[in-house]
């Protein structure tokens, strides 16, 4: 008898507990529902409910974080600091068969920082960076920081101009090159803006050095002290910290002014929003030169004290093995690193990870579910953002295909939004007041972040450039003499807050009447040609009037199926949408974060004169893709042929 008077006496309790757990949310949903005005309904309070109380506990400790830090006037080689004496003898960074401990990389970037003081380094100089992923490569700029330097993170693919233009542009007083990237320097090393810059090489020894008059630079850390530098007090919360390089997809990379701030707002914020613990180990394959890889995945170890494996170079075959051999619980990714995850062959170790999360950017939507069954990953935690940017907004429940979202119960907290823009110019509607306008939901705009002068979250620190920082802002936004940053990209928006990216203000094209966003036309194209890598774009086709659609496909082995491929887009693309013209390539440029660029096919155009890869043209009557001969081409471009 007792057992059973036990188990009615705990149902009793539990059942009672819960009817007031349930009254209490009831109440509180309601409570908010009347808060609203009228302006939400029922069923947008309860379904957003527990994701917004979440997401505003999360940003609270973010807040608080950063309050901390900002009122101690703290650096980041500052909470480092006290992140290595809460970790001593801790694993920080694994990279290959080494293992970093916390105290082994401050005392490293410890002789980094005293070293390059003894030779005039100084607060606010700039110091171009040329390395490939290592710890050493974090250990570089991190002990550079202690003095208040700027590090310029350049990416080391590049070569000859943009590689000049990327050491000009953030004015560079000197530069660090790793061992395996001599020739690229050497090759520049006579240029204006070189020429007269002293050169310190890493992981070669002087016997190894290449470019005349370079520096040893491992001879002269061994002999460099590991205490702290003194300089390390001078370095201050709001100060620049470095210099990273948008991608370049449109033109030269542009410098983009990383602060301190900034910087743990980034990473901080990812790790915090994410729910992402000191017990969680990060895999990390990706470029340390960017802001994902080298801020908000490094990060996670300087901040919060999660030890990081990374990468020299992402590789698709050893993804899954790596984070196994790790034991990693979380990873990165981003641009199309899934689509190259689903290309390869399935092989058993795609499941036997011990991942419970992945988070980044650059998702296609139409292979979200494919991607979490395949690989039995719980949770996909999809961030949109910029290097520069103040709007950035994390999807931290792992809705399908949203790259974020704006809290309906709390829109007050984080100011983000998307505004009108015209379909045609893409520039910014307003109304008679000269205000910019919302768009509700179900309609596509550009997303923005409200610009607040000094506040780590919301402040915009723009690039190297000014002029180019000038252009990325708007004014009088929602009220006189307010200011936003421009995304420049377009998003959409449903009634429970979710964001989905839809285009770049740049890639949208008019065809048919009809606007075509690039974006979308090429996930349908690479879904349908075999998750191929795919750029569209518009082109101009005389007599007619917008931009036709044009599709350069990789098929590197010859073996597209044009019937194939015709049909899979006629149940998947209107009429409009579908490409008129083919390219098939060998390659395509990609930047360093695995962007594909298009600018220079996009001016090559569909002349069978200029482009040398096989071109094609969309039959309406024949029903499929036919070569686009040079006498065909005159045909479409004398107006013959109807397009």
């Amino acid at each position: 008898m007792w057992p059973s008077a036990v188990a009615v006496g705990v149902g009793s309790v539990l059942w009672y507990s819960t009817y007031v757990n349930s009254c209490l949310l009831a109440a509180i949903i309601a409570a908010v529902y009347v808060s609203a005005g009228g302006s939400l309904t029922l069923w947008q309070v309860y379904r957003t409910f527990p994701r917004d109380c979440k997401a505003l506990g999360r940003f609270i400790k973010l807040q608080l974080f950063l309050r901390r830090v900002k009122r101690k006037n703290l650096s980041v080689p500052k909470v480092f600091q006290e992140v290595v004496q809460q970790n001593k003898g801790k694993v920080a960074f694994y990279f290959e068969d080494q293992k970093w401990t916390f105290d082994e990389v401050e005392e490293y970037s410890n002789q980094v920082a005293n070293y390059f003081a003894g030779h005039g380094v100084q607060h606010g100089d700039s110091v171009a960076l040329l390395m490939e992923n290592r710890v050493e490569y974090i250990c570089m700029w991190l002990g550079l920081t202690k003095l208040g330097a700027v590090p310029a993170l350049v990416n080391f693919n590049l070569r000859e101009d943009p590689l000049v233009h990327c050491i000009k542009v953030a004015s560079c007083k000197l530069i660090v090159c790793g061992a395996e990237l001599q020739e690229a320097l050497c090759d520049i090393k006579d240029r204006e803006a070189v020429a007269d810059l002293p050169v310190y090489v890493s992981g070669a020894g002087k016997d190894s050095l290449k470019c005349p008059g370079a520096i040893d630079l491992d001879a002269g850390l061994a002999s460099a002290a590991t205490s702290s530098p003194p300089q390390i007090d001078n370095v201050n919360f709001g100060d620049d910290m470095v210099f990273i390089y948008t991608s370049g997809t449109t033109g030269l990379p542009k410098a983009a002014i990383i602060k301190h701030s900034r910087a743990f707002f980034a990473a901080a914020g990812m790790g915090t929003m994410i729910g992402l613990t000191p017990s969680d180990i990060v895999y990390d394959p990706l470029p340390l030169y960017h802001t994902t890889g080298g801020i908000i995945g490094v990060g996670q170890a300087l901040f919060l004290g999660s030890p990081v494996a990374i990468r020299r170079k992402f590789s698709a075959t050893q993804y899954w093995n790596d984070c196994i051999k790790y034991g990693c619980t979380a990873a990165q990714y981003i641009g199309e690193m899934c689509r190259y995850l689903l290309n390869i062959p399935r092989k058993p170790e795609d499941t036997k990870h011990q991942i419970r999360m992945m988070f980044g950017n650059g998702l296609r939507p139409n292979i979200w579910k494919e991607f979490e069954s395949t690989f039995n990953i719980p949770t996909i935690c999809e961030f949109y953002g910029s290097t520069e940017g103040n709007a950035n907004i994390i999807n931290i429940d792992g809705k399908p295909g949203a790259v974020g979202f704006v809290s309906v119960l709390f829109p007050a907290v984080y100011p983000v939004a998307l505004i009108k823009v015209d379909e045609e110019t893409k520039q910014v509607v307003r109304d008679e007041n000269g205000l910019c306008l919302r768009c509700k939901p179900g309609e596509a705009g550009e997303f923005i972040g409200k610009i607040v002068k000094n506040d780590p979250v919301r402040d915009f620190h723009g690039y190297a450039d000014k002029t180019a920082s000038s252009k990325k802002v708007v004014r009088d936004v929602f009220a006189k003499g307010d200011s936003a940053f421009l995304s420049g990209d377009i998003l959409v928006m449903d009634d429970e807050g979710y964001l989905f990216f839809k285009d770049r203000t740049g890639d949208t094209f008019r065809w048919k009447g009809e606007n075509v966003s690039t974006g979308e036309v090429e996930g349908v194209v690479s879904r349908c040609a075999g998750h191929k890598d795919v750029v569209v774009y518009g082109v101009e086709v005389p007599g007619a009037e917008g931009r036709a659609g044009m599709a350069a496909i990789i098929d590197d082995a010859g073996t597209l199926d044009l019937e194939q491929l015709y049909s899979s887009m006629t149940r998947s693309l209107p009429s409009y949408a579908r490409p008129l013209f083919l390219r098939t390539v060998k390659q395509l440029e990609m930047t360093g974060t695995f962007k594909l660029k298009k600018v220079t096919i996009q001016k090559e155009g569909f002349d069978p004169t200029i482009v040398k890869d096989p071109l094609y043209f969309l039959d309406a009557k024949l029903k499929t893709y036919v070569p686009l001969t040079i006498d065909l081409y005159q045909t479409i471009t004398a107006g013959k042929v109807r397009v």
